[in-house]
């Protein structure tokens, strides 16, 4: 049986990569299957576990939210590469797994194995003191996996290239959980207090106090990075300066939420706001899911798309999360409700006491988060699919702040294209100064780049 894989160019802002893909080449064993099924499938399962997207999943203290999400998203993916890469004839650099294993081995019982075990490791290592996460939770979720991966498991026919293919899975499995093991997920709040002008504070427009569910991000072992804060970014404007008073405006002007604060948005940008209000993690996987059937890419190609696109991600939130704490800027809402205040020394912004926006969020305003994510996601996907994929491709939002009659799934042709969008529909949104998402598609995409130039190079004869 064939390995079919692809050959394409890799461009990098850091330079010319060359990522030649591989060639043809033949495997000794019938029962190995080299088509991306198993990679997308359990792609799809490691997505609605950890972000609910479709589907129960963590709840956000447990590691749902955005950011923690990404995180255990390229754990797994890390993981499920590294088995697929063991196994492969011409292969890549590993991310952690030094060893090879038997080409003839199932692919299929690899990936299975691997996503498996990591998932498993993820849901139990949720701390018991999290409350929104239940012990009836955690059990269901487990059984789950465990019903999930035995099917996967039964399907393979019993031989020595199924054993060969769980060896493969669980070796890579367990080299990501010995290298994550204490690495900051769920540790102390990257939040320090400050009532100045110009600080991010816990309180929410209606007058309640939020809180980040997951304010320990910035402060997790970066994956490919060599610092939780390698990519900082330049830092939100002077309070004091014209572009500062411009970007203030802005959003004043658009981002309230219609009802209380008046909106010069149209109705197109409010629910384009709305729409992107979802997870970045589930909409450009499956993004990468179209992509990857699309263009017919194997078990390896799509293996290292995958981890190449999580890990990058799970490095842009970590840096983004570093960001926010350490530059602690206030929300647009805190900005404009304290506008004039004597130590914020800015004479031309005028404030409203009572400016709410459209969408709040309980973390600091710069950078944005979502923007990190999407810039990096976005950066590995037009490395191996180019800007404007042949076709496009379609989102589904899972945006809660969407009514029933509004259209859920949305085609876009390439993917700068949605970046520009996305960029503005948090202006509209409310959530942020234009600065914070400018800045957060950079880190993003400069994560990205420093990924495909240190990591995940071919191997040997290409």
């Amino acid at each position: 049986m064939l390995r079919r894989r692809s050959v394409w160019l890799i461009a990098v802002a850091v330079g010319a990569f060359v990522g030649a893909l591989g060639v043809f080449g033949a495997s000794a064993s019938p029962p190995a299957t080299a088509d991306a099924t198993a990679v997308t499938q359990w792609n799809l399962i490691a997505v609605s576990t950890l972000t609910g997207v479709p589907g129960p999943g963590l709840p956000g203290p447990a590691g749902g939210a955005p950011p923690a999400s990404q995180i255990n998203m390229g754990m797994v993916q890390g993981a499920v590469y590294d088995a697929v890469n063991a196994i492969t004839p011409k292969h890549h650099r590993p991310y952690l797994l030094n060893r090879r294993f038997g080409n003839t081995a199932s692919d299929e019982a690899a990936v299975a194995t691997a996503a498996y075990l990591v998932l498993k490791n993820i849901v139990e290592t949720v701390p018991q003191s999290i409350a929104s996460f239940t012990p009836a939770m955690r059990a269901a979720m487990l059984a789950s996996l465990a019903t999930q991966y035995n099917a996967a498991k039964d399907a393979i026919p019993n031989s020595p290239f199924k054993r060969m293919g769980i060896d493969a899975g669980t070796a890579a499995a367990q080299a990501m959980i010995d290298a994550r093991k204490d690495d900051g997920r769920f540790g102390p709040s990257q939040f320090m207090a400050n009532a100045n002008p110009g600080y991010f504070d816990y309180v929410a427009p209606n007058g309640a106090t939020m809180l980040d569910p997951t304010p320990w991000v910035g402060g997790v072992k970066p994956f490919l990075m060599q610092s939780s804060s390698q990519f900082r970014s330049a830092g939100p404007l002077a309070l004091n300066s014209p572009a500062y008073t411009a970007e203030f405006n802005e959003v004043k002007a658009l981002g309230g939420d219609g009802v209380v604060t008046p909106s010069a948005r149209i109705p197109s940008q409010t629910y384009i706001a709305k729409w992107w209000q979802s997870n970045p993690v589930a909409s450009w996987n499956d993004v990468a899911r179209q992509l990857i059937a699309r263009n017919h890419l194997d078990a390896a190609d799509s293996a290292r798309l995958l981890a190449m696109q999580n890990l990058a991600a799970a490095d842009a939130a970590i840096n983004t999360w570093n960001d926010k704490y350490y530059f602690s800027f206030w929300r647009p809402f805190q900005a404009i409700r304290r506008a004039g205040e004597p130590l914020e020394g800015n004479p031309d912004t005028s404030p409203d006491p009572n400016w709410t926006p459209l969408i709040s969020a309980p973390y600091p305003d710069h950078v944005s988060g979502h923007l990190g994510q999407d810039g990096s996601h976005t950066g590995v996907l037009r490395m191996f699919f180019g800007d404007a994929p042949a076709g496009g491709y379609q989102i589904t939002s899972a945006s809660t702040f969407l009514s029933a009659s509004d259209p859920k799934t949305r085609t876009f042709s390439s993917f700068n294209q949605a970046l520009d969008e996305v960029l503005e529909a948090r202006i509209w949104a409310g959530l942020h100064f234009r600065t914070a998402d400018v800045q957060a598609r950079r880190l993003g995409t400069n994560v990205a780049n420093f990924a495909a130039a240190n990591y995940f190079q071919p191997v040997g004869n290409h």
